[in-house]
């Protein structure tokens, strides 16, 4: 029962020993809104809209000298939306749930960041460590717990996205089976349930691609 109900995130779909449901992770290309046209449509406007909002809102954290930094953290929160919404999709592999997927936005990420502070603001990341009024007693643990946070950022990164998305497509799929052995009267019910649980993905599928953004937003201005 249980390997039957995760095998919905295996990504077993093969041809010449290429997994096929990785595919899907770049279909998000194709809902890109293009921007050569001579009248924009409203999709234009509403994706522009939103892209200079978040734009604004990074800028503002990072600081005048992000070094087109939010275009980047910009593209990170667009993938990210595209493929939690495809992921709701019937037939269509999640790949935002899986750790391979998120840990390998979340760990390059987070490497740059720390080796550029290093190299570049070393006395800046050693204050960090030590936060300001510290008793002299407790330094040196104060020193350990600020290294195991920020080398568990990138993990927790990836296993915040995922879970998030693992949890509410199994709560999906549990009350999907439960279709078969329900009479029409209940089955009624369990459609409403099930239309407004996809309402609460759509809105956890925003709002983690969100959080994913604007940490990593404010893991890099602690580098400046």
């Amino acid at each position: 029962m249980m390997t039957s109900l995760f095998s919905i995130f295996e990504p077993s779909s093969s041809l010449f020993s290429l997994n096929l449901n990785w595919l899907s992770t770049f279909l998000g290309y194709l809902f890109i809104p293009l921007f050569f046209w001579a009248s924009p449509s409203r999709w234009v406007l509403l994706w522009s809209k939103i892209t200079h909002t978040l734009h604004n809102e990074f800028k503002t954290i990072l600081g005048p000298s992000n070094l087109g930094l939010t275009l980047l953290l910009v593209s990170l929160f667009s993938f990210i939306l595209f493929n939690n919404f495809l992921g709701l999709l019937p037939y269509i592999f999640t790949s935002s749930s899986h750790l391979a997927m998120t840990m390998t936005l979340a760990l390059p990420l987070w490497l740059s960041f720390i080796l550029f502070g290093w190299f570049n603001h070393t006395q800046h990341m050693l204050a960090h460590l030590v936060p300001q009024g510290t008793p002299s007693v407790l330094m040196p643990f104060m020193v350990l717990i600020e290294t195991i946070s920020n080398i568990i950022r990138p993990g927790t990164l990836a296993i915040r996205l995922a879970a998030n998305m693992i949890a509410g497509h199994l709560l999906l799929t549990l009350l999907g089976n439960m279709g078969p052995i329900l009479s029409a009267k209940f089955l009624s019910l369990l459609i409403m349930a099930q239309i407004l649980l996809l309402m609460l993905e759509s809105a956890v599928a925003i709002i983690q691609s969100y959080v994913f953004a604007v940490l990593s937003t404010l893991y890099a201005s602690e580098v400046n």
